[in-house]
């Protein structure tokens, strides 16, 4: 008999995995007007350095305790290294720069465009075949974000595209990292230490630049929604949010585990509404409806049975 239509993610990694989506949505959305708040106090390279270093002792200092192995096999170094580049410094550099020149709510917008990017990567460098169904929910994916973004972009001049562009690169070098992340595939190590070096690693040039290039203004002078900023910031998106991607990415597609981030603009749209009084309009509404009915449409498939 028919069963209708069953959700991939129950077929393929059980109902873990559709966890791991829904969390990795709500973190990383709500990241988006804390990073907004920690960044009225703390400079891009300072925030940047913080949270690395923090997510490098957080995750390197609970796998210590949970007695996994710190060591990384030879092999893993080169793409550990380039993929965290790309996925954590890159990304995050770029996002927080982004967030200085244009509205949060429009930022979080053009990060994920990513699934566009990385999907188009994946053919070439993975070999992926993208199918039909997966081209159909990243096109009401990709209308979502343009109707988000709105007509504010198109009228906006050179000076306005500076956080465009940023944010843009954010998304491009995000997406080449979770490619890379993919094409290396069968990683030995645990994603809680592979994480934790990959922050560890970028932590290295902020704290530099940091150093050289910013004077923030003391903790005791931070602002109380800094502090809440940040801290937010720190366990759900640095901490675990990262460490949930790694693992996600290792469990599905490209195209799925790409596409099934659309989720976070919507949380990010939402809770930018919510803390930093954007207004919820019918635009954001079509686009969120758009942006759900992307996800449904990629991680369910129909399936047909004989009994």
């Amino acid at each position: 008999m028919s069963t209708g239509v069953i959700p991939a993610l129950l077929q393929r990694s059980g109902v873990s995995t559709a966890l791991l989506i829904v969390a990795i949505g709500l973190f990383w959305g709500g990241n988006w007007p804390a990073v907004r708040f920690s960044l009225m106090d703390i400079p891009p390279f300072s925030l940047r350095a913080i949270g690395f270093t923090v997510g490098a002792v957080m995750l390197l200092g609970w796998a210590w305790i949970r007695k996994l192995p710190l060591a990384i096999d030879a092999t893993e170094w080169p793409w550990l290294v380039v993929a965290g580049l790309f996925t954590i410094l890159g990304f995050n550099v770029g996002t927080a720069f982004g967030q200085l020149h244009m509205p949060t709510s429009q930022a979080a917008i053009i990060a994920f465009t990513m699934p566009c990017w990385a999907i188009l990567m994946a053919i070439g460098l993975l070999g992926e075949r993208v199918t039909l169904r997966q081209w159909l929910g990243l096109g009401l994916g990709q209308a979502g974000l343009l109707i988000l973004l709105g007509p504010t972009a198109w009228q906006a001049g050179f000076g306005g595209l500076v956080g465009p562009l940023f944010v843009l690169g954010a998304a491009l070098s995000w997406a080449l990292g979770t490619v890379l992340i993919k094409r290396r595939g069968g990683w030995k190590g645990h994603p809680v230490v592979i994480t934790g070096w990959q922050f560890a690693i970028s932590a290295v040039p902020m704290l530099v630049l940091a150093a050289g290039l910013e004077s923030p203004p003391p903790p005791s002078e931070w602002r109380t929604t800094t502090w809440l900023g940040l801290g937010y910031h720190l366990l759900f998106a640095i901490c675990l949010a990262q460490m949930l991607w790694f693992r996600n990415v290792n469990r599905l597609s490209i195209g799925q585990s790409t596409i099934s981030t659309l989720i976070i603009p919507v949380v990010g749209v939402g809770s930018a509404v919510l803390l930093l009084g954007e207004p919820f309009t019918l635009q954001i509404a079509v686009a969120l409806v758009l942006t759900l009915s992307a996800v449904a449409i990629v991680m369910t498939q129909r399936k047909t049975a004989t009994g």
